[in-house]
């Protein structure tokens, strides 16, 4: 099998854990001195280097293990996580200058320092990279690669971000990456005086224990957990195209956070929109990773998904297609690596989230459709609206809709995540948007769209004053506003 290995990665010990962390703590304070404009370019020169390097990137992915579309989507993500257009905005929130009289006024966000990053498992590379944009905003950073997916990030960061990093000056020890166990890598981040914030990616479990932790030991945690994201179908909606961003919900066989995870579609429309569903789910078939084309990923821990499917019959829904294991040929077995690709149908928006699979997030290639009880509209809308509002998970919403009053009315109200996609894909990233962030069980108590040249600093104000007088500075001051 000495041919089947395609890179070997060595596991740290708890010196070099604590070695990365005290190297990133020298450096921060020299890092952070460096101008913005300098730190931004950071981005611009890796952003060349990522589209030189984009397709044997794409390579390493799926040596890695994941399929094709799977690979150049991430990719793709990473690309727009480094656009001129959402790094510039982003960094425009870090500076802003004011005259006052005989002031100089500064709104500005400085760094919080050392910003530790336990990536997920599911897409690595992809959370890496987009974790050292916190350099940006001036911070150290080190990252844990994890043990089941390393070469992606260490690709990602050696051939792209270090050169970066180098043709600016950046010191040494502004960016560290090691491959570890997490558990013993997190209470070394959490025990340690140096680390300033810790970015975790992972299940919604340990994530809110660590936000306690952080908290209690005077650490800011940033929280990309798990997403149960609701995509709203209208009767007037353009049913192929919303089908065709349905079936995103099986990229990597639906082990990705940020996918669709539910649908609640108009009752009119309904039969039509679940049979195009069927439709596309049953011509998925698993692959090579590869393979053009290539969407599935094998499931590992299967038990659960089946459990799912058991309780939505046991309530009432109706299994449309799918709820099979197969063989990479697409075979049906009863022990094949892949799930075939499922949609249910759950009749009655009233209780559907008693159905598993419907209030939380499944993280398997399985789609629930929601089909509400007829009845007027305006009134259907606004329960719908609740629904969405009310999802305990906030990742990303979308709707597909024609009518102009429905889609205003929508977005106005929908506060509930940390994106929101009209008439679009809903996994398509777009610059200015976040591609990760969100709400309730999705970012924690602190959580928001996740900008991370934002999320690791802090703001502050400054004055700069020439010729005042302090005591008539505080009596002017209450003249001019009275």
């Amino acid at each position: 099998m000495a041919d089947k290995v395609v890179g070997r990665c060595a596991l740290a010990d708890a010196e070099t854990v604590e070695a990365a962390v005290r190297a990133a703590a020298a450096a921060a304070p020299i890092w952070a001195a460096f101008p913005l404009e300098e730190r931004v370019r950071v981005a611009g020169i890796l952003r060349e280097r990522l589209k030189r390097h984009s397709g044997e990137l794409v390579e390493v992915l799926i040596a890695e293990g994941n399929p094709r579309a799977l690979a150049e989507w991430q990719v793709a993500g990473m690309l727009e996580g480094a656009s001129e257009e959402t790094v510039g905005w982003c960094a425009e929130q870090l500076h802003r200058e004011f005259r006052h009289g005989p002031r100089r006024l500064l709104v500005r966000r400085m760094p919080d320092g050392v910003v530790c990053v336990n990536p997920p498992q599911n897409a690595p590379a992809a959370s890496a990279l987009f974790a050292t944009t916190a350099l940006l905003a001036g911070n150290a950073v080190v990252i844990r690669a994890p043990q089941s997916g390393p070469l992606g990030v260490m690709y990602v960061l050696r051939e792209l971000v270090v050169p970066a990093l180098a043709e600016v000056g950046a010191p040494p020890g502004v960016l560290n990456v090691f491959c570890a166990r997490p558990a013993p890598v997190l209470q070394s981040w959490l025990d340690s005086p140096l680390v300033n914030d810790i970015f975790y990616t992972g299940g919604v479990e340990r994530g809110l224990e660590l936000e306690a932790e952080c908290v209690a030991k005077g650490k800011k945690p940033i929280l990309e957990l798990a997403g149960n994201d609701c995509v709203v179908v209208w009767r007037d909606a353009d049913l192929d195209l919303a089908a065709e961003a349905l079936t995103e919900c099986f990229y990597g066989s639906g082990q990705i956070c940020m996918l669709p995870n539910q649908v609640v579609v108009h009752p009119e429309v309904a039969d039509a929109l679940i049979e195009r569903l069927r439709a596309a789910a049953a011509a998925l078939r698993p692959g090579y990773p590869e393979d053009e084309g290539a969407l599935l990923s094998p499931v590992l821990r299967s038990e659960r998904f089946f459990a799912y499917i058991r309780d939505a019959v046991a309530r009432g829904a109706t299994v449309v297609h799918g709820a099979r294991r197969l063989e990479v040929d697409g075979s049906v077995s009863d022990t094949g690596p892949f799930l075939e690709p499922t949609v249910i149908r759950v009749n009655g928006l009233d209780g559907c989230r008693d159905v598993q699979a419907v209030g939380e997030e499944t993280f398997f290639p399985l789609l629930p459709v929601v089909v509400p009880e007829p009845q007027a509209d305006d009134a259907l809308l606004a329960r719908i609206i609740d629904h969405v509002n009310t999802n305990r998970y906030g990742l990303r919403n979308s709707l597909w809709a024609s009518s102009s009053s429905v889609v205003d009315e929508f977005v106005r109200r929908v506060g509930n995540g940390g994106l929101l996609k009209v008439n679009d894909s809903h996994i398509g990233f777009v610059p200015y948007l976040p591609s990760h962030g969100g709400t309730g069980l999705t970012g924690g108590v602190f959580g928001e769209a996740n900008y991370l040249m934002l999320r690791t600093s802090h703001l502050q104000g400054v004055s700069i004053a020439h010729g005042v007088r302090p005591r008539s500075a505080v009596f002017d001051a209450y003249d001019a506003r009275t």
